[in-house]
């Protein structure tokens, strides 16, 4: 992939963080409600049942907070930037299978799992400078851009969740928004250019693919959707054929074909 000769997109970490929690309870307060038989549900994610999904979803705060109780790094530099982050995911996922089922039997109270969670959450990360290197799994990052991989934890599984019981659980409009704009820039990332623009309103607008860059008026390839059903494509949820199909994502121009980009994360 080339190097991005765009200047990384920021994030105010003090909203970021605010989004995270405010995710966090809509998605508590959904999951106290869910039934024995809800919970035993499948889910779109291989064997994961929908217990295992929602105790799942606490591994997306409690990581800030054991990265934060291990050792700073010793580099003075993040090994990994937020927009190399997406790229990253798929070389863990048979760990974080295993680490999600050991959680899921070990934790029979998901409300207590939630709550305990969210307390050391709160207690830890409001007071760490946002430079503060995390030694993730994926490697050392700061924590304000951990922060914002967090929201896309959060979103993409709400959306698993309510897909697999039926809820409505909503989302948090930064949370959304800081989704949206990092997998949007993950695109632009992995297929720089300027001959598409791609708009999920009303969060993010980014330009990609080699070829003529259009100056002014109305570009000759554009690809609209939601964010949701962006978030779908990016993270493999849905097909582009399908999307197309469904009228869930706009295309037009010889360009406008992103099924060879997608998705994003594995």
């Amino acid at each position: 992939m080339p190097p991005s000769q765009k200047r990384a997109r920021r994030y105010d970490p003090v909203k970021t963080r605010t989004a995270v929690l405010a995710q966090f309870a809509h998605v508590r307060e959904a999951v106290r409600a869910l039934t024995p038989e809800q919970l035993a549900l499948p889910t779109r994610l291989g064997d994961w049942t929908v217990r295992e999904l929602a105790a799942h979803l606490t591994m997306g705060l409690s990581h800030v907070t054991q990265n934060l109780e291990l050792p700073e790094p010793a580099s003075p530099k993040p090994e990994l930037t937020l927009l190399e982050w997406p790229f990253s995911t798929a070389d863990r996922a048979a760990r974080i299978a295993d680490d999600t089922k050991a959680l899921a039997a070990d934790h029979p109270d998901l409300d207590a799992l939630y709550g305990e969670v969210a307390a050391r959450f709160e207690e830890l990360v409001p007071g760490a400078p946002e430079e503060r290197l995390l030694p993730t799994r994926a490697g050392a990052m700061r924590l304000a851009d951990f922060l914002v991989t967090r929201t896309v934890e959060l979103v993409v599984h709400t959306d698993d969740l309510n897909e697999a019981a039926g809820l409505g659980i909503p989302y948090d409009r930064q949370a959304l928004a800081a989704c949206t704009r990092l997998l949007a820039d993950a695109l632009a990332e992995k297929a720089p250019g300027g001959s598409v623009e791609v708009r999920v309103p009303p969060f993010a607008v980014v330009q990609c693919v080699q070829g003529p860059k259009h100056t002014r008026g109305t570009p000759p390839n554009v690809v609209e959707t939601d964010p949701l059903t962006w978030i779908r494509l990016a993270t493999g949820r849905t097909e582009w054929a399908r999307a197309l199909d469904e009228a869930k994502v706009s295309a037009s121009g010889e360009r406008a074909d992103l099924a060879a980009l997608l998705p994003l994360m594995g």
